[in-house]
């Protein structure tokens, strides 16, 4: 890619992902251990496709990603367990804006900025919907690129963006996104990202209340 990261994976995604959002949402218990990423790869929330990794293949994965300089055994040396964290920052040096949009993007693929904003709220407040375009364009702009948007599907009111860390296999020569791109006038669709942005807060409701009625079943 320019950087000395090859592209990965889905698994390596995955595990790439994982290890990324639990840092953020769950410092308390990272770095992971091998059992812990199995379990936060394999969550049936927040993940789009689910998966059902085993250790093996969560363990070729973190090789390959060391060996990539994204992830690796943490240096700390109070546990007999190993623990993996994940190292983007030292290869990338995102902020924090940036880390949590491409951290979702890996998680669950190709997206709106609606959706983004949403569902990045674990790991960085966007107050405006602005602010997750500027972050998208900034992660188009780096050399390479590390975020393409979609062109926009029938019907739909906003454009998806993915991530090109596993490349950009069903795009045409992927451009920098700039604001200006998203629509014929120069103006982005202001109803279309509201619309948009109610939608994917239906979904995250729908979401915790499906997780609410999972909890409160234990107890029944």
């Amino acid at each position: 890619m320019g950087t000395g990261v090859d592209f990965l994976s889905d698994v390596e995604v995955r595990v790439l992902g994982s290890l990324i959002e639990k840092d953020i949402t769950t410092p308390d218990y990272y770095p992971l251990s091998l059992n812990a990423l199995v379990n936060a790869c394999n969550q049936k929330n927040n993940r789009d496709p689910v998966m059902a990794l085993g250790e093996d293949a969560v363990r070729a994965a973190l090789e390959s990603l060391q060996g990539q300089r994204l992830a690796g055994p943490s240096s700390g040396a109070d546990s007999r367990v190993t623990k993996y964290e994940h190292r983007l920052q030292e290869v990338f040096n995102f902020d924090r804006r940036e880390v949590a949009i491409l951290c979702v993007l890996l998680l669950r693929g190709a997206q709106t900025p609606g959706e983004l904003r949403g569902r990045t709220e674990r790991m960085y407040r966007f107050e405006e919907l602005a602010d997750v375009h500027a972050t998208l364009e900034r992660l188009s702009q780096r050399e390479p690129s590390l975020v393409a948007m979609l062109p926009r599907q029938p019907g739909t009111k906003e454009s998806r963006f993915m991530h090109l860390l596993s490349g950009s296999a069903g795009l045409e020569a992927p451009v920098p996104y700039t604001r200006a791109a998203e629509s014929p006038s120069g103006e982005p669709d202001r109803i279309g990202r509201l619309e948009d942005e109610v939608l994917a807060l239906r979904k995250e409701l729908t979401e915790v209340q499906r997780q609410l009625g999972e909890f409160r079943k234990q107890f029944e």
